[in-house]
């Protein structure tokens, strides 16, 4: 059976936090490692019923890239779970959240700014 590798490759500074990150697949077109400046990687473990995972980003993700980053995974999460369970209404719940999420960012930032 074929069989595909993802690696992820972590810089650390000096206290241990990530300063860079990289990551490349087997099946990837791109010929060298991508970088990061975040990462969500979630595994589900069905012996303990429960999620393992791992979220990292670097020292200089800045606070919006990081609203950005978060609206558009918990879109995207909502899309995959559309594709597995065909229920829309529970879809739409997820993707309003992620968009009252992200206004309400951009209102608090709006607010720091002033």
């Amino acid at each position: 059976m074929p069989t595909s590798t993802i690696t992820i490759d972590v810089e650390l500074g000096k206290d241990k936090v990530p300063e860079k990150i990289y990551w490349n697949a087997t099946d990837s077109s791109a010929d060298n490692a991508q970088q990061a400046k975040a990462m969500l990687l979630a595994f589900w473990d069905a012996a303990d019923k429960s999620a393992l995972r791992i979220d990292l980003w670097t020292k200089d993700m800045m606070v919006d890239e990081m609203a950005d980053f978060f609206y558009q995974t918990i879109m995207t999460m909502a899309d995959t779970y559309n594709r597995a369970t065909q229920q829309p209404e529970l879809v739409a719940d997820m993707k309003k959240f992620a968009k009252d999420f992200f206004n309400k960012f951009r209102e608090l930032q709006a607010k720091e700014t002033k």
